[in-house]
């Protein structure tokens, strides 16, 4: 049984090409995940060749890797086998039916101990306009419509690296606070990054009245910020490499050569706080 989808894709194709100029301040949120991408890079002690960027934003993530593979991120993406040593899937993968699927992918254009790096929203994004429309919905009309896209969390993010075949994964977040001058401020930055609503199962009417001026003012007072409102996004950062006989492997249980505490120099004790005679 097919499940259902998670975004509608023609609504979000049509927020994306309405986004505005790469050159405005509203992708303050890609500038913020290029430039981690780039210093993360600059860690790792090795010379990319053949990179590809998995983006829904070829506009702005051109010029992040000089001469990468820009690829769509669609649900069966144009990366082909064991063809790049680094593999990067660039702010789109919130926006993913199958998250697994799209690391598999990229995993599988891999060479062997090639670099796939994730950069994606994560659930503490928005956290603020969760609550604060909701209440309003709640109150007005007594249901709730779904209007923010579903966002992992670090721990089940991480996980997924595992199940795509990855080694050596490694999951961090890094956590942006912004101020905006009310609700609809906060609503015209996600238009312009072309990250409003998309889901599938949203409604397709329009909203009560009074909807929104009832969630700018639980907002305000909820998640005040100075004279405006304070709006959380959370960028993870997911890394993993395709498997290779030349990785370090983890030690085996028991096979360790010296002692914990000889190295810190401290008295070994035992289990219930003992000191071993």
């Amino acid at each position: 049984m097919q499940m259902p989808s998670l975004t509608d894709r023609h609504a979000l194709d049509l927020h994306r090409a309405r986004a505005d100029d790469p050159r405005s301040g509203a992708w303050f949120l890609h500038a913020a995940a290029i430039d981690e991408v780039q210093e993360r890079l600059k860690d790792v002690n090795r010379t990319f060749t053949d990179p590809a960027i998995v983006t829904g934003h070829p506009e702005i993530w051109r010029n992040a890797l000089p001469g990468a593979a820009l690829v769509a991120d669609i649900e069966t993406l144009g990366l082909q086998t064991c063809a790049h040593d680094l593999v990067i899937h660039a702010m789109s993968l919130h926006w993913a039916d199958d998250p697994v699927g799209q690391l598999i992918q990229c995993r599988r254009a891999l060479r062997e101990d090639g670099l796939m790096m994730v950069a994606t929203l994560g659930g503490e994004t928005l956290t603020e306009l969760r609550a604060a429309m909701g209440q309003a919905e709640t109150e007005i009309t007594g249901g709730l419509s779904p209007r923010v896209a579903p966002m992992g969390e670090i721990r089940d993010l991480g996980a997924l690296l595992q199940r795509a075949g990855l080694a050596l994964p490694v999951a961090d977040v890094t956590p942006l606070r912004v101020r905006y001058r009310d609700l609809s401020h906060l609503a015209q930055d996600l238009r312009a990054m072309g990250e409003t609503n998309a889901l599938a199962a949203r409604h397709r009417v329009a909203p009560r009245r009074g909807l929104f001026a009832r969630a700018d003012a639980l907002y305000r007072k909820a998640f005040p910020d100075g004279d405006g409102i304070a709006a959380t996004f959370e960028i993870v950062f997911l890394t993993g490499w395709a498997p290779s006989e030349t990785q370090q492997k983890p030690l085996r249980p028991g096979s360790a050569q010296a002692r914990l505490a000889d190295a810190l120099g401290v008295p070994e004790t035992g289990s219930k706080g003992k000191t071993p005679e």
